[in-house]
């Protein structure tokens, strides 16, 4: 069989304990916390979301770790994206499971890193208005510090390469002070460091955001926020409505409850997006439901299914085609954010039906 393009997930690292969620939120704190106490909030809505075969698992735990590289590799996934965390200043979290990963060469299956370059607030309870470890980006110096402490992971065998250069994502590139400081500071230190250079890529970025303005390489956004923005124009005009003729907030006058799309609008939000001329890989989600955190706050998309999910790699794989074969990315957003329901793991209801999407589109 033949790859057709190269698939990466993004991984989540929070199934496991750290001191950190055990003083904000209790002992034993996990991701899973929040998916096991979700109840449905609406007619037809399904939670909680129950995981299939791997079960609830501790990331800590090397076979569950190796039973998932397995999983990735018999349906096509060329890697994981792990989610890394600096903060700045050395300040970092949840980092354990990729060290053990890095430092155990197991399982054998390629990564790369992602950096989540945001503050931690207390989404992960449904409080997203407390801020829990804020972002700092304290300059060159700083950016020195935290490629120093990815070198090890940068020249290690299964690390993702384009052209010989690891692949690096930053989650929020826009968010950074001065974005081509970022830039020229990571692709030094590659150098200094005896790499060939680094393949930068943006991944949650606003529609005009243009890499190569940025000294970055790429990018690969979702188009979630376009159902995000929808929203937002709803509710503005709303507002200005509500507050001219009933002198009441909007709070009164919306529905409680999270707000719903349906999968298909998603799909066509994110096919139809204009071309462009830089690089822009897709990023695509099976699913989304972060109610689990959220709760009435949350947003959902329904009707979602394996097949149509399939249909949307199908596109996004023939659209990848006119790019070199190293530069094919197709980036899976993700292979395990429960409380987001936003997976492609096995769960009870579909069982390996969306790894089977990916198989039917990745290996040919």
């Amino acid at each position: 069989m033949n790859k057709t393009v190269r698939a990466i997930a993004f991984y989540l690292p929070q199934f496991h304990p750290i001191p950190e969620n055990d003083a904000w939120w209790g002992e034993g704190f996990t991701e899973w916390t929040n998916v096991k106490k979700a109840t449905p909030l609406f007619e037809g809505h399904q939670q909680p979301v129950i995981p299939g075969e791997l079960g609830y698992y501790d990331l800590r735990n090397t076979e569950v770790r190796a039973q998932q590289a397995q999983l990735a590799k018999e349906y096509g996934i060329e890697g994981f994206c792990y989610w890394h965390y600096w903060f700045g200043n050395g300040k970092r979290i949840l980092e354990n499971v990729f060290n053990e990963v890095l430092e155990s060469g197991q399982p054998d299956l390629p990564f790369c890193l992602a950096w989540a370059n945001e503050s931690w607030t207390g989404i992960w309870h449904g409080a997203a208005d407390k801020m829990l470890l804020k972002q700092e980006y304290p300059g060159a110096e700083d950016y020195r510090e935290h490629f120093k402490l990815l070198i090890k992971a940068f020249k290690d065998p299964r690390y993702i390469r384009v052209d010989d250069k690891p692949l690096f994502v930053v989650y929020r590139p826009h968010n950074l002070p001065d974005c081509k400081e970022f830039a020229q500071v990571f692709r030094e230190e590659a150098l200094k460091h005896g790499l060939k250079g680094i393949y930068l890529l943006g991944n949650n970025a606003p529609d005009d955001w243009n890499p190569e303005k940025y000294d970055f390489d790429a990018v690969a956004p979702t188009s979630l926020h376009l159902l995000k923005s929808k929203l937002l124009d709803v509710k503005e005009k709303i507002s200005r409505v509500s507050e001219k003729l009933f002198s009441k907030p909007l709070e009164r006058i919306l529905p409680e409850g999270p707000r719903t799309y349906a999968y298909d609008e998603y799909v066509e939000k994110t096919l139809n997006i204009p071309e462009v001329s830089y690089k822009r890989f897709p990023c695509v989600i099976s699913n989304w439901d972060n109610t689990p955190r959220s709760q009435k706050g949350g947003w959902v998309l329904t009707d979602a299914t394996p097949e149509k999910f399939q249909q949307l790699l199908k596109t996004s794989v023939q659209r990848l085609q006119k790019y070199p074969e190293q530069e094919r990315f197709l980036f899976i957003k993700s292979w395990n954010e429960w409380a987001e329901g936003n997976y492609i793991e096995p769960d009870k209801k579909q069982g390996r039906k969306y790894l089977e999407a990916c198989k039917n589109e990745f290996l040919k």
